[in-house]
C-alpha cells in the first residue's frame, strides 16, 4: 500500500480544516471511488429514463443481473488474485520487470477459464428454464466476464500507484454507459432494462481494456518463466485460501437469508431476498469509510514505522531492532484505536442520518429492521480487516487464514441460527463472525508482538531443501578413518 502516502503527508501537513477535507477526498478518490461511479451511474440511467415505470419482471430481472454479475465475479477471480498479487510484489521488489507479463498472462487465463465454468452453466440454466431471451442472457454473461477483467486489472494498476487512472477509467466508462443508454433509449427506442445492461457491458469492457492497454504499455518483455508462477500458488495456497474465505465470508450471511421462505426468486434463476440484501448494502456503506481512514493513516504513520524497523533487522544493533520493534507495536495499537473512535463516531451520523433520511425514499419497514444489526456487524468486520492486513505486513498467513476461515464460519453458523431470530436480529450472524474474526486476529497481533523475533529470525533454513533420498545421520566413523593408517603399518 506504500506509495500514496508521500501525497496525503502533503496533503495534511498544513493542518487546516480544508486540507483535512482535501485529503479525505483524496483518499476517498483513490478506494472506493469505483464503486461510487458505478453505482452513480446506474441510478442516474434509472431516473432519466424512467425505470421506475418498467415493469416489475423486468425490474427484478435487471436488478438480479447486476446483483450476480458483481458478487460472482469477486467471488470467481479471489482464489487468484491474493497469490499473484504477492508474486508481482516480489517481483517489483526484485527488479526482474520481464517476469510479470507471465504472471499477466497466466492469472488473465485462470480468471477467464474459471469465470466461464461458473458462468456458462448458469447462462444455460437461465436460458432453458428462466425462458430468458438468449440476447438478455449473452448481455448479462458479457458483463460478468468484463468485470472479472476489470477488478483483475485494477490488481496490477494498485500495485504500481495508479489509483488515479483506475479512478478516471471507471469515470470515462460509466460517462460513456450513460450517454449509451441515453442513445438507446431515445434514439433507437430500445427496451430501457435491455439498453441499460448494454449500455453497462460497454462501459466495464471499455474500462477494462483501458486497464489491459496501460498494463500493456508498462511491461513489455516476456521471460516465459510460467512455472514459477505455478510454484508461487503451491508456495502461497494459504493465500488463496485467505482471499477466498474473506470474500465468501462478505456474502455468506446473503446465502444463508437466499434460502429461506422469504426469498425471491427471478426467471427460476435468479435468487435473492430484496428487504435482507438492501440492509446489507446500507449497513456497508455506514462504515465503507473505515477503509478510506485505515489506508489514509496507514499510509501516513504506521509504514514509516514498519519500514524503520525492517532496515533495523537488515543492518541494525539489537538495541536499535528492540527499540524500532516498540515503537512500531505502539503506533499498531494506536491505528487501530484510532480507527475504533473515528469510525464509530462516522458510522453513528451515518446511522441517524439514515434512520431520518431513508423513509423518505421508500427505505422502511423491514430494510430499516434489518439494517441496525448490519451496521455493528459492517463496524467490526472492517476493523477485522484492518488488523488481517496487518497480518499481512509480518507475513503470518497461517494467523490471518485462522482469522479468515473462523470469520466465514461464524458468520455461516450465526446466520443459519439468526433465521430462526426475530427480524431485528437478522444482522447477529455478521456480528458474531466478525467479533470473533476480530478477536483471533487481535490476539494473534499480541502473540506476534511477543514472539516477533522468533518469528522473524527462525524461519528461515541454513541447508537448501531439495528433493531426493535422505542422507545418512553418520558423519565421522573413527574406525574407517583409522582403516587406511593400520593398512600402511602392516605394509611397512
Amino acid at each position: 500500500m506504500a506509495g500514496i502516502g508521500v501525497s496525503l503527508n502533503k496533503i495534511y501537513s498544513k493542518n487546516t480544516i480544508t486540507t483535512n477535507l482535501v485529503g479525505f477526498g483524496y483518499s476517498t478518490m483513490i478506494t472506493v471511488a469505483p464503486m461510487f461511479l458505478v453505482i452513480g451511474a446506474i441510478m442516474v440511467m434509472q431516473y432519466f429514463l424512467g425505470f421506475s415505470k418498467v415493469g416489475y419482471a423486468s425490474r427484478e430481472l435487471f436488478a438480479s443481473t447486476v446483483l450476480y454479475i458483481f458478487i460472482f465475479s469477486l467471488l470467481s477471480a479471489s482464489p487468484f488474485n491474493a497469490v499473484l498479487s504477492k508474486y508481482m510484489s516480489d517481483i517489483i521488489y526484485n527488479e526482474t520487470y520481464e517476469d510479470i507479463i507471465p504472471c499477466f498472462n497466466l492469472g488473465l487465463i485462470m480468471n477467464i477459464v474459471f469465470g466461464c465454468l461458473l458462468g456458462i452453466p448458469f447462462c444455460i440454466h437461465e436460458y432453458i428454464v428462466g425462458q430468458v431471451a438468449i440476447g438478455y442472457v449473452f448481455a448479462g454473461y458479457c458483463g460478468f466476464i468484463a468485470l472479472i477483467l476489470v477488478f483483475y486489472s485494477m490488481l496490477y494498476l494498485s500495485i504500481t500507484k495508479d489509483y488515479k487512472k483506475i479512478s478516471f477509467f471507471f469515470l470515462i466508462g460509466m460517462i460513456v454507459t450513460v450517454l449509451l443508454s441515453f442513445l438507446l433509449v431515445w434514439v433507437f427506442h430500445w427496451e430501457i432494462t435491455i439498453a441499460m445492461l448494454v449500455s453497462l457491458d460497454v462501459g466495464f469492457w471499455l474500462i477494462a481494456c483501458l486497464e489491459l492497454a496501460i498494463v500493456r504499455s508498462y511491461f513489455r518483455v516476456n521471460s516465459g518463466k510460467y512455472r514459477a508462477v505455478w510454484n508461487y500458488f503451491k508456495k502461497y495456497w494459504k493465500l488463496v485460501a485467505i482471499n477466498f474465505l474473506y470474500i465468501l465470508g462478505l456474502y455468506i450471511h446473503n446465502f444463508v437469508f437466499w434460502t429461506t421462505d422469504m426469498h425471491t426468486i427471478v426467471a427460476k434463476s435468479f435468487v435473492s431476498m430484496n428487504a435482507y440484501d438492501m440492509a446489507t448494502c446500507i449497513a456497508m456503506f455506514t462504515n465503507i469509510s473505515a477503509t478510506i481512514i485505515f489506508i489514509s493513516r496507514i499510509e501516513m504513520h504506521f509504514h514509516e514505522r514498519y519500514k524503520a524497523y525492517s532496515e533495523a533487522v537488515i543492518g541494525g544493533r539489537g538495541m536499535d531492532i528492540e527499540n524500532t520493534k516498540s515503537r512500531m507495536f505502539r503506533q499498531l495499537a494506536e491505528e487501530l484505536m484510532n480507527l475504533l473512535r473515528i469510525q464509530f463516531i462516522v458510522s453513528v451520523v451515518v446511522y441517524l442520518l439514515c434512520m431520518v433520511f431513508l423513509p423518505m425514499f421508500g427505505f422502511g419497514g423491514m430494510v430499516l429492521q434489518i439494517y441496525p444489526c448490519l451496521a455493528a456487524g459492517y463496524f467490526i468486520l472492517f476493523l477485522m480487516y484492518s488488523a488481517i492486513l496487518f497480518l499481512y505486513y509480518f507475513n503470518d498467513l497461517s494467523g490471518a487464514l485462522v482469522t479468515t476461515a473462523l470469520f466465514c464460519l461464524g458468520t455461516l453458523v450465526g446466520s443459519i441460527v439468526a433465521t430462526f431470530l426475530p427480524v431485528i436480529w437478522y444482522g447477529i450472524g455478521v456480528v458474531f463472525g466478525s467479533l470473533l474474526g476480530w478477536t483471533v486476529a487481535y490476539k494473534r497481533l499480541r502473540w506476534l508482538e511477543k514472539n516477533l523475533d522468533v518469528h522473524i529470525f527462525c524461519e528461515g533454513s541454513i541447508l537448501k531443501k531439495g528433493r531426493g533420498g535422505r542422507p545418512s545421520d553418520q558423519v565421522f566413523n573413527r574406525y574407517e578413518e583409522d582403516k587406511p593408517a593400520k593398512e600402511n603399518q602392516e605394509v611397512a
